[in-house]
C-alpha cells in the first residue's frame, strides 16, 4: 500500500496542474492548490514515518523491475526532502491567498497556480526517483516553471531576473545532461543504484571522471553554491513574494539533496575523495560564509539582503557535507529544514512589509515597525533563529555543525561559522534599526483604490503563515526530536553506505 502511495507525490499535482489553468478565478484556482498541497503534506508526512527507522519504500513504475525501468527508491532522505518541500508548499500557498491578488495580473492567477503545481511536482519528483535521468527531467520541470513564476513579478526587474536565472539555470541542466550521458556511456545504466553496485568495473575510465566534474559543476549551478551563485539574488528579490518564499526554502534544498544522492549514492567518497572535493567543497563553504554575510549587509533592500543571506546559509550546509562526519552531515540535513522554515519565514514577514507599505528599501521603512509591531516580532524571531541564539531552531544546526569542526580540529572552519553568525547580527541589525530605531518617513503610495484597509491591516491569512513560520522557529530549537532523529538516520545510512 505504502508503495503506490509514494508515486501520488507526483500524479495529484500532474493532473490537478492543467485544471488549475483552465479557471481564471482565484478563489477556485488557490483551492485547488491549497487541496494539492495538503495532500502531498500528508503523503510525505505519512511516507517519513515508514523509513524514519532506516527502511525504505520501494515503487516500480509500470512493473518494470530496474534497472529497466524507472524505480522510486524511499528512505530517510527522500521522504525528509519531500516533507520539507511539502510543508513550505502549504504554508507558501495559505500566504499566497492574499499576496498573489495584489502582486498578479487578475487574468494570470489560473497559470500562476498551475506554475506552481508543477514547481511543486518537479521538487517532490527529485526527491522520490531513483533513476539519474528521470531526476534530470524533474529537475528542468521544476525550473522551467520557476523561470515562469519569478517572470510573473510586478516589478520589470523581475523578468531580467527570470532571464538571468534562465540562462544559467539552463547552462546548469546542460552540464549535468552531459554529465549523465557521459555516465551512461560508460556504466550503461541510469539506475542511481545499479550504477553504483556495478562501479569498480569502470571506475578507471576517464568518461567516469569527466561526467563526475560535469554533474558536480552542473549541480553548483541550481545550489547556488558559491562562486556559481549569481543567480540567486535578483530572482528572490524580484519574484512574487510567494514564489521568494518558496524557492528559498526548498529550490537551493533539492539541488543540494541531488549534490549528496551524487556524492554519496552514484560516485563512492572514496573515489571522489581522492579528487580533493571534500577540501574543495570545505573552502567553498567557508568563503561562502563570509562573502553572502558581508554582501548582505551592504544591501539597502530586505529581500536582496535575505538572498544573499541564502549564500552564506548554503555555505554552512556544504561545510557540513564536507567535513564527511556524522556530526558535520546531521547539521547540513538539519540545516536544511531549518533554514528552510527560518527563510520562508524572514521573506514572508518581507512581503507583508511589501504588502502594506509597496517597498522593502530600508531608506523607505524608516520607523515602519511601529505600524506592524506584529510582523516586525516574528521577522525578529526569524532573526534570531538565523543568527543561532540558543533555544531557537538555528542554534541546533549549528551547534552539530560546530561539534563536527571542532572534533576534526579544523579551526579555520570555526572562525568562518563565528564570523558568520557575527555578521548576521549585523545585517539584521540594519533592519531593525532602520523598522524601528530611525525616524518615522511618509511613505507615498500610488495606485491605491479609495477605501483600500490593507494599509492599515495585514490580511489573516498572511499573519496566519507568517506566526506559524515564526513559531515553528522556536519550537525545533527546543523540541529537535523529528529533525534531529531524521538528520542523524540519513546521516548514519551515508556514512554506512
Amino acid at each position: 500500500m505504502t508503495e503506490q502511495i509514494t508515486i501520488l507525490l507526483v500524479i495529484i499535482p500532474l493532473l490537478c496542474a492543467p485544471i488549475t489553468a483552465i479557471f481564471k478565478s482565484h478563489k477556485i484556482a488557490w483551492a485547488i492548490t491549497f487541496f494539492v498541497s495538503l495532500c502531498c503534506l500528508l503523503i510525505s508526512s505519512y511516507i517519513l514515518l515508514q523509513v524514519i527507522d532506516g527502511s525504505q519504500v520501494i515503487y516500480e513504475l509500470g512493473g518494470w523491475q530496474p534497472p529497466w525501468g524507472i524505480e522510486y527508491k524511499i528512505d530517510s532522505l527522500n521522504a525528509f526532502v519531500a516533507l520539507i518541500v511539502s510543508v513550505m508548499a502549504v504554508v507558501s500557498t495559505v500566504f499566497a491567498y492574499a499576496s498573489v491578488q495584489r502582486e498578479i495580473d487578475d487574468d494570470l492567477y489560473g497559470l500562476f497556480y498551475a506554475a506552481f503545481q508543477l514547481c511543486l511536482l518537479g521538487l517532490l519528483g527529485i526527491a522520490l526517483t531513483g533513476d539519474i535521468f528521470n531526476l534530470f527531467v524533474f529537475l528542468e520541470i521544476s525550473s522551467l516553471s520557476s523561470y515562469a513564476l519569478i517572470s510573473m513579478g510586478s516589478n520589470r526587474k523581475a523578468l531580467t531576473a527570470a532571464f538571468s536565472y534562465l540562462i544559467l539555470g539552463t547552462i546548469g541542466a546542460t552540464f549535468f545532461l552531459i554529465g549523465v550521458g557521459f555516465l551512461y556511456a560508460a556504466s550503461g545504466s541510469l539506475n542511481i543504484f545499479d550504477i553504483a553496485s556495478r562501479f569498480e568495473t569502470y571506475e578507471k575510465m576517464q568518461l567516469v571522471t569527466t561526467s563526475f566534474i560535469f554533474i558536480i559543476l552542473g549541480i553548483g549551478l541550481k545550489a547556488a553554491i558559491f562562486p556559481l551563485h549569481s543567480w540567486l539574488p535578483n530572482a528572490y528579490g524580484y519574484a512574487p513574494s510567494v514564489i521568494s518564499i518558496f524557492l528559498a526554502a526548498t529550490a537551493t534544498k533539492v539541488s543540494i539533496y541531488v549534490l549528496i544522492r551524487v556524492l554519496f549514492d552514484v560516485y563512492p567518497m572514496e573515489y571522489w575523495s581522492k579528487l580533493l572535493i571534500p577540501q574543495v567543497l570545505l573552502t567553498l563553504g567557508c568563503v561562502a560564509v563570509i562573502y553572502g554575510s558581508v554582501r548582505a549587509w551592504q544591501q539597502n533592500e530586505i529581500r536582496r539582503l535575505l538572498a544573499f543571506s541564502s549564500v552564506a546559509q548554503i555555505g554552512y550546509i556544504i561545510i557540513g557535507l564536507a567535513l564527511l562526519s556524522h556530526s558535520g552531515i546531521t547539521s547540513a540535513i538539519m540545516h536544511m529544514f531549518n533554514h528552510a522554515v527560518i527563510k520562508a519565514t524572514l521573506f514572508m514577514a518581507a512581503g507583508m512589509i511589501l504588502y502594506r507599505a509597496r517597498s522593502t528599501t530600508l531608506s523607505d521603512l524608516g520607523g515602519f515597525a511601529v505600524n506592524m509591531p506584529w510582523t516586525f516580532a516574528a521577522l525578529f524571531i526569524a532573526g534570531l533563529s538565523l543568527i543561532g541564539v540558543p533555544g531557537t531552531a538555528g542554534f541546533v544546526s549549528k551547534w552539530y555543525l560546530l561539534e563536527g569542526a571542532v572534533a576534526q580540529q579544523k579551526w579555520f572552519v570555526v572562525i568562518s561559522i563565528a564570523l558568520g553568525s557575527v555578521f548576521a547580527v549585523a545585517y539584521l541589525w540594519k533592519i531593525v534599526d532602520a523598522m524601528y530605531f530611525s525616524a518615522q518617513r511618509k511613505i507615498h503610495i500610488t495606485k491605491v483604490k479609495s477605501g483600500d484597509i490593507s494599509l492599515a491591516v495585514a490580511p489573516k491569512s498572511m499573519s496566519v503563515a507568517l506566526w506559524t513560520g515564526a513559531i515553528a522557529c522556536i519550537y525545533f530549537g527546543l523540541f529537535t526530536k523529528l529533525p534531529t532523529d531524521a538528520a542523524k538516520s540519513v546521516a548514519t545510512a551515508l556514512l554506512g553506505s
